[in-house]
């Protein structure tokens, strides 16, 4: 066989490994970005188990950008509202009108999480490969936000409608957000604890979570786009593509489903399911103690 031929081929071969991978990244992330079981650890642990290396922070920030367009589509009516609100605001003062407000609690919520990131990029150059992201440090923090999120269930008064929503309530929630930065916590996950226990309803605490996720999300994806693609490669861009494709059509499903499951149901089964990921996680790392 040619050579050239032989090159081209094996290009190709490694052109759809890559592909195949980030789809399956994509998936991954669509299906665990908005349910509160935390998409970082997913994203670093089921590739480990399937034998892939640790796509790193930049890919899955990356790949996110596809559940921001989910976000964006989903709430496009409200994100136009919020956005006319703010507008509002600014220009005249008018921060009561409810959609004012909740966009002036997004605002306040994305500034913890902003400072955090930063304060990260800078003084812990280390952090992708620190300790707190290893297989142990995920389970345990799995099952210390579960137990949280229990306690949210439990003692959640649930009687607060979102249009009540104030920039201090957006800023405590935030402060729950920073703690995301951390795998395992589920940047959803520690939201919607936060807001159930500020005293929101279910189903207000899960809106406001997702809504809050598109300015921290948008910014670390668009701030990790230039470590993980190089434009002038097509091989680089394709499964780029495709993760944030698949990404975003499975977050659009994710979000559709829990927002309808949280109108008759607890969040009891993602405690369970938290907490069992934990362990699961927590033997793993002993038995066969991974990078």
């Amino acid at each position: 066989m040619p050579k050239t031929l032989m090159t081209d081929l094996a290009a190709d071969s490694g052109l759809i490994e890559k592909c195949w991978k980030y789809l399956v990244l994509g998936i991954i992330q669509g299906l665990t970005e908005f349910l509160p079981i935390s998409s970082t650890a997913h994203l670093k642990v089921v590739p480990m188990m399937m034998g892939w290396k640790d796509p790193g922070i930049s890919v899955a920030a990356v790949i996110q950008l596809g559940s921001i367009f989910a976000v964006f589509a989903y709430f496009r009516h409200e994100v136009q509202t919020i956005l006319k609100g703010i507008s509002q605001g600014f220009r005249h003062g008018q921060w009561q009108e409810p959609n004012t407000r909740l966009g002036l609690g997004i605002l306040m919520g994305t500034i913890p999480i902003v400072i955090a990131g930063m304060s990260i990029k800078i003084f812990w150059p280390g952090f992708e490969e620190s300790p707190i992201r290893s297989v142990l440090s995920i389970g345990i923090i799995s099952i210390l936000m579960a137990i949280l999120l229990g306690i949210g269930e439990v003692l959640g008064r649930r009687v607060k409608p979102l249009e009540n929503i104030t920039g201090k309530d957006g800023f405590i929630i935030g402060l729950g957000q920073a703690l995301a930065l951390m795998p395992g916590t589920s940047r959803s996950g520690i939201t919607f604890t936060s807001a159930l226990l500020n005293g929101f309803k279910r189903q207000d605490a899960a809106r406001f979570s997702f809504l809050l996720g598109i300015p921290s999300i948008t910014l670390a994806g668009i701030v990790e786009l230039k470590n993980t693609i190089n434009i002038n490669s097509f091989t680089d861009c394709l499964p780029i593509l495709i993760g944030i494709i698949s990404s975003a059509a499975i977050s659009w499903l994710a979000i559709d489903w829990f927002l309808k499951y949280l109108q008759t149901n607890t969040s009891m089964a993602f405690v369970t399911y938290r907490f069992a990921f934990g362990i699961v996680l927590i033997v793993w790392s002993t038995i066969f103690s991974p990078n």
